[in-house]
């Protein structure tokens, strides 16, 4: 890690102030002109990795206003863990030293939606990569199934929030047992994990769940 990287904590403060201004209506879109064009053709070091659903609603670097070489972004249907997430993932911390790595789910996620529905008894098919994308948050919505049996006593509405939820504290929690490279890391200090929800209304990024030293001192 070079010198000059922010610490974790200070990594996911700048992402905050950035939301901030986008949810604001006041970004200043930095880091986007010819000079740094120019400048990052010779490498990057980006300040954090995202990793995050592919949602066209989940623009990384817009949410948080960044530029160009701030974030090292990773992203498939319902920020679902892979091999090739993980290896992305490990090469931005071993490689290019991220001391952060921010793991963004949202409301309205279709690939949640299709979890719930493929639960029911009635739920037509699926292709099978369409299935094997979304298998993974399935877990998640069992147990919020059964949780809400034995609050309500009988089965009822699933709530698509909750679900989402489970599945992003799942996500980060199998990037950690997945890796240990970056389970090391997190160890060492040298880097923080953030899960957090992205609300597409406001706009803001509320943080779910930090592993690490990215929380405010206080």
């Amino acid at each position: 890690m070079t010198s000059d990287r922010p610490s974790p904590r200070r990594a996911w403060q700048e992402m905050q102030r950035g939301n901030a201004r986008f949810v604001a209506g006041e970004p200043k879109h930095p880091r986007q002109d010819v000079e740094d064009r120019h400048r990052l053709a010779a490498g990057q070091t980006p300040r954090a990795a995202l990793f995050g659903c592919s949602d066209s609603r989940l623009a990384a670097e817009i949410i948080f206003d960044e530029g160009l070489g701030d974030l090292f972004v990773v992203r498939n249907a319902g920020q679902v863990i892979s091999d090739s997430v993980i290896g992305s993932l490990e090469y931005a911390v071993a490689v290019l030293g991220v001391p952060l790595i921010v793991v963004l789910g949202h409301d309205e996620c279709g690939a949640v939606s299709a979890a719930i529905e493929s639960t029911k008894l009635d739920a037509p098919a699926l292709p099978p990569h369409i299935w094997r994308q979304i298998a993974p948050i399935v877990p998640a919505v069992r147990r919020v199934l059964r949780q809400s049996a034995a609050d309500a006593g009988a089965l009822g509405h699933i709530d698509a929030e909750q679900v989402g939820r489970e599945h992003l504290r799942d996500t980060v929690g199998d990037l950690l047992h997945s890796s240990e490279l970056i389970s090391d890391a997190v160890a060492d200090g040298r880097l923080a994990i953030v899960g957090a929800n992205y609300r597409l209304a406001e706009g803001t990024a509320v943080p779910d769940i930090i592993i690490g030293a990215a929380e405010d001192e206080t």
